[in-house]
């Protein structure tokens, strides 16, 4: 199995959020972007967030770990380990305990407060690149894969 994973390079990002803004139209019920924004009832948590100190910033994806701490950490079994490697959330399953967000070494695992949810990248998996990496300007996010440990 491959794990397939994003990785940030914070000496080319310049903290523009486009990433996120591709996150929430792709996850989005209408996949455009001011419907996303402004007419759809409930907005899509972005799955990734860009954290800034002073001039550095840099993207915040899930690394899809071998063995997700956060997958251990999940009372319910909504968040796991899939055959394809990626780790993903159901969010049927989902009871917002957070337990996941506090287990992830990464905090690559977000709070949903609206939908009282965890959030996480999923790597757009009806695409071929993720939104995030395509969106970024500057080529700061790459998509990484590799023999998994």
């Amino acid at each position: 199995m491959k794990n397939r994973y994003i990785v940030a390079k914070e000496e080319v990002c310049i903290g523009c959020r486009l990433c996120e803004i591709a996150c929430v139209v792709e996850h989005s019920k209408t996949k455009e972007i001011i419907k996303a924004y402004k007419v759809e009832e409930k907005r899509p948590h972005p799955r990734s967030h860009v954290e800034e100190v002073g001039a550095v910033s840099i993207s915040i994806t899930c690394r899809h770990c071998d063995n997700p701490r956060c997958a251990a950490a999940c009372i319910t079994g909504a968040m796991a380990k899939r055959e394809d490697g990626r780790v993903t959330v159901d969010v049927e399953k989902c009871v917002g305990c957070w337990s996941c967000v506090m287990a992830c070494p990464y905090g690559s695992v977000e709070m949903d407060k609206v939908n009282k949810k965890s959030a996480k990248c999923d790597l757009c998996p009806d695409r071929e690149i993720p939104a995030c990496v395509e969106a970024c300007p500057n080529r700061a996010l790459i998509v990484v894969e590799e023999e998994a440990g």
